[in-house]
């Protein structure tokens, strides 16, 4: 099969054409809208579960940054009870019970606890900050909100709990690190598939919460 070809319209950055090119050829995107997924990134999910099991049926998720909902709607199918949040608007998910806020404010924590109405099984989160195209200045952006939400998943998570959450790969994450292994039992680092491989993007997966200390 040929791959999409896209003109280089007038006055359109090189950068944004070979974006949208890609956008075109992704087949994760094709089969998102095929599939009725909203986003690509609910296959980054579903083939972290399928390697490490951690969404289970029933189990209580709390899903950071869940806009447009891709990760929310794999939760909610697999029998999960979803609280998600973002600062942007998303549209309504049987199974889901959605706050629109912004998880860094100080009233955040308690609107959470009260959202979700006992301790949650998992705290997720496919966040990442705007990119300013300075690679080291990005990673550490991305770290800085990845501890955010890991400080947020202590103070809401159960006793043997698992937290998920997205970086990218480099040098600046080494107290990100440290503050997993001492606050959980087991910490690896996963690329799913669906993940680009020309992306310096993983996810940090830890599990067995020991609970707050």
């Amino acid at each position: 099969m040929s791959k999409p070809r896209v003109r280089t319209a007038k006055g359109r950055p090189v950068a944004s054409t070979k974006w949208l090119a890609r956008q075109l050829a992704d087949p994760y995107i094709a089969r998102a809208r095929a599939e009725g997924y909203r986003s690509r990134a609910a296959y980054k999910l579903l083939e972290m579960d399928a390697k490490a099991h951690f969404l289970r049926p029933g189990a209580l998720v709390l899903d950071l940054g869940a806009a447009p909902g891709g990760w929310s709607q794999v939760a909610a199918a697999k029998g999960c009870r979803v609280v998600a949040t973002d600062i942007l608007p998303m549209d309504p998910l049987s199974g889901v019970a959605f706050t629109q806020m912004d998880f860094m404010d100080d009233a955040a924590p308690a609107r959470l606890v009260a959202a979700l109405g006992g301790p949650a099984a998992l705290v997720m989160s496919d966040m990442a900050p705007n990119t300013t195209g300075h690679r080291a200045t990005d990673h550490l952006r991305i770290v800085a909100m990845a501890e955010a939400a890991l400080d947020l998943a202590q103070a809401v998570l159960a006793p043997g709990g698992a937290f998920l959450a997205k970086l990218w790969q480099g040098g600046a994450q080494g107290d990100l690190h440290r503050a997993l292994t001492r606050g959980f039992a087991k910490v690896r680092t996963l690329k799913p598939p669906a993940s680009r491989k020309d992306s310096a993007e993983c996810y940090a997966l830890a599990t067995g919460f020991r609970g707050r200390t």
